[in-house]
This record gives C-alpha cells, structure tokens and sequence, in this order.
C-alpha cells in the first residue's frame, strides 16, 4: 500500500483539458486508499475520512483552482463543483474522436504500429465519454479500411 502513495497522476488543469483522465485517476485512487464513499451521494463516511479526500483532492488541483474551490470543505461538493465546471470536454472529446474514427485508414500509416497506437488513442477516448467500441469494431475498421490492393493480406488477417 506504501507505493500505491508513490504513484501519481497530473493535477487537474484550471484549463480542464485533462478532466475526463482526471476524474478516473481521482475515483480509483480514491477507492485505493478506501475513500471512494466520500464523493458518493450516499456519504456516510468519517470527518477524518472527508478531510483525508480532500487533501488528495487538492493535491492533484491546478493552484488557481485549489484558490478557487478554498472554501469548499466537503469533498463531494468539491467534485460537483468541478464535475458542474469541466464535464462539458466529453461533448468536445467525443465528436472529435468520432471524427477521427471515421477518417482513420490503415494506409495513411507508416507501420501496423503506428496505426494500432492511433486506434487504441481514438477509442479510449471514445471510452472515456462512455462511447462503447467492441474489438469486433475494431477489426471491422482496421479490415474495412486496407487499400484494395491488398485484399490478399486483409484475408490473411
């Protein structure tokens, strides 16, 4: 349990560019360290508890946002606050990562490396914004978009 404490993730930007990581990072780091209730409606956790999710709160906050949200005691207020602020990036994300789903084409890639690292970016992102991609999804994309030469290699596949 004393390296999960070593272990970190990047603070949340006042920008809110990295929410949706973020708010993931946050739940199962909370959950870790048996925290998780805190920021669930149904708190029934300790003052001691609360106040222990709250400093890791605002230690993983941009210093603008931890001088903004200084009031605030509570930790599931704290997490409305900035769920309020920030969940809107999941309507920025997710048109952007059905775009480039749509427009991604294993020929426009140097190596099956590069395309498969693209592909897993897209629909994590997608993921993220609780857009559900199967593996036979992806498949189906990675066969449908080989170049008409190589119907060979798409069987082989």
């Amino acid at each position: 349990m004393a390296n999960l404490a070593k272990l970190d993730f990047a603070a949340l930007d006042i920008t809110g560019n990295n929410y949706t990581t973020w708010v993931l990072d946050t739940k199962i780091h909370l959950e870790a360290a048996n925290l998780g209730d805190t920021i669930r409606e149904e708190n029934i956790s300790s003052s001691q508890n609360r106040a222990k999710a709250m400093i890791f709160i605002h230690y993983h906050l941009d210093e603008g946002l931890k001088s903004e949200y200084l009031m605030v005691e509570d930790p599931l207020a704290l997490y409305k606050a900035l769920r309020n602020r920030y969940n809107h990036q999941t309507t920025v994300i997710l048109p952007k990562a059905r775009y480039e789903w749509t427009h991604l084409k294993i020929q426009d890639f140097k190596s099956m490396a590069e395309y498969n690292s693209a592909l897993f970016k897209i629909t994590s992102q997608m993921k993220l914004c609780w857009d559900t991609i199967t593996e036979e999804d992806m498949l189906e994309k990675t066969f449908s978009t080989f170049h008409a030469s190589n119907v060979l290699l798409q069987q082989q596949y």
